[in-house]
């Protein structure tokens, strides 16, 4: 008899009775429903049954010891005799020890779980394949799965043939469709290559987009040009998922959107100007930034809307902005906690300061790439509990993701990237199980400039996404 750990929403146990002994299944649920728990209760459930003794868990690095500090202890019931290992590259004497232990215990279901980069280098995905082929009876889940869209990538490559060591497979995202259709094809592929129909990659392009030969220069290509026969593809996908929205099953608080106009100074201007015509902005000193491509160029438009440019001897070089002092406006204006995404690590270590200067030290936590993995829980554990630590500033890249900043209502967008599943994901770090509160959602846009373009590229995006899945689509960034 399997009993709860933590009771399930209606929702949850709809889709663990409807998939727990599916042998490939997607769980497209909506982040903040709580898509985890039901992974895990499967998980439980199937060791009860006698079914499987080992669960490999795949997670980004951000996420991964989400699982094993909160979510394996919080919803695995405890009448489950279970040892949980996650994995780490420095493997030591101690290390290799309990490896081994793991490996030879006998009396307990196993959860391993591995950050997904790992399974980019050979130690990473050796390990799991003989951890695998020595435990036949498991179960593989890839959380945020669209970490393996890439069907190039030698993580994603890895992940399939894993996939096909065990006898039970899931994936688990929000948003499965972030960039295009095409996305669906390799997550698709690690459940089993019967489940869209093709086991070529070119073939089920051919059937689901309009492809047109292009020529730039003397080279030729093709080019997805559009989509077609997405209401067939959404069929499929039905077929072995289920779709759960926060709007249909939860009582949550509503999103609130709200735009705040960040006038360019006349420095900006300039150099905005320049960088945008020319791709070179000169400084006073004789100095030039200059771009090669136009991905730079981009990055160099926003550096610049955001008040800093490097140049071209890597030096960062400030520009007068009002960016920081609308910030500063903004937390004025509330007392409750707030998280600040920020794209680049100049920009969080300058609205790190400054925050720092008007509220004090103890006020601010900062969360980005080079944050050590150590820390980052307790970082999180402060925002979440600690009433004098008021702002969350992070890399929406790093902190954007298997994190729950419910503690805030206010969330504020300094920056953004073209980045869909970024920008959704970060979005949903406050907006989750747990808060009882509308979230307001402001973001920082100098008119006219690249800050426009990109959250119209990003609704774009969303519009497509809502089509492969047969959503209507809602207001967003008004």
């Amino acid at each position: 008899m399997y009993k709860f750990k933590t009771k399930p929403y209606k929702h949850q146990e709809k889709v663990f009775k409807e998939s727990w002994d599916r042998t490939n299944f997607a769980l497209f649920m909506e982040m903040g429903t709580g898509k985890t728990k039901v992974a895990i209760d499967t998980i439980g459930y199937l060791y009860k049954e006698g079914k499987i003794d080992t669960a490999f868990i795949v997670a980004p690095k951000g996420v991964y010891d989400n699982w094993v500090f909160k979510e394996i202890p919080q919803h695995l019931p405890n009448d489950i005799p279970s040892i949980v290992l996650r994995w780490q590259p420095n493997i030591t004497q101690t290390y290799k020890k309990e490896f081994m232990d793991f490996v030879e215990a006998t009396k307990h279901l196993k959860l391993f779980i591995m950050n997904i980069e790992a399974l980019s280098t050979n130690k990473g995905s050796e390990t799991a394949r003989w951890l695998l082929r020595r435990h036949p009876r498991s179960m593989m889940v890839v959380d945020e799965s669209t970490t393996i869209k890439n069907r190039k990538a030698a993580r994603t490559k890895n992940v399939i043939s894993l996939g096909q060591l065990c006898l039970y497979r899931r994936i688990l995202t929000g948003s499965p469709v972030t960039k295009s259709p095409m996305d669906l094809f390799s997550q698709a592929s690690f459940l089993s290559e019967e489940l869209l129909g093709f086991n070529s990659y070119y073939a089920f392009q051919g059937r689901y987009a309009v492809v047109k030969r292009r020529t730039m220069g003397h080279r030729s290509f093709q080019e997805i040009a559009g989509y077609q026969r997405l209401d067939e593809l959404n069929e499929k996908i039905e077929s072995f998922s289920s779709r759960v929205l926060k709007k249909d099953c939860l009582d949550l608080p509503d999103k609130i959107f709200v735009r705040r106009n960040v006038a360019l100074t006349d420095d900006q201007k300039k150099h905005y100007t320049e960088m945008k015509k020319l791709a070179l902005t000169l400084f006073h000193d004789g100095m030039l930034s200059t771009t090669s491509s136009v991905l730079t160029q981009i990055m160099r438009l926003q550096q610049i809307c955001c008040g800093f440019i490097k140049d071209d001897d890597d030096t960062i070089r400030k520009i007068a902005s009002n960016r920081v002092t609308e910030l500063m406006d903004i937390l004025n204006e509330t007392s409750s906690k707030v998280i600040i995404w920020a794209s680049f690590v100049h920009d969080i270590n300058a609205i790190r300061d400054a925050i720092a200067a008007e509220f004090g030290e103890k006020s601010v936590v900062t969360y980005y790439g080079e944050t050590p993995q150590e820390e980052r829980q307790r970082i999180v554990k402060n925002f979440q509990e600690d009433e004098e630590t008021r702002f969350f500033v992070g890399q929406p890249r790093t902190g954007g993701f298997g994190l729950t900043l419910t503690a805030a209502n206010t969330v504020v967008y300094y920056s953004n990237s073209y980045d869909l599943e970024i920008r959704l994901q970060s979005e949903d770090r406050a907006h989750r199980i747990g808060q009882k509160k509308n979230v307001t959602y402001i973001d920082l846009v100098s008119p006219g400039t690249i800050d426009e373009k990109i959250i119209n590229a990003l609704r774009d995006k969303i519009d497509i996404a809502g089509q492969v899945l047969g959503e209507s689509i809602e207001s967003w960034m008004v």
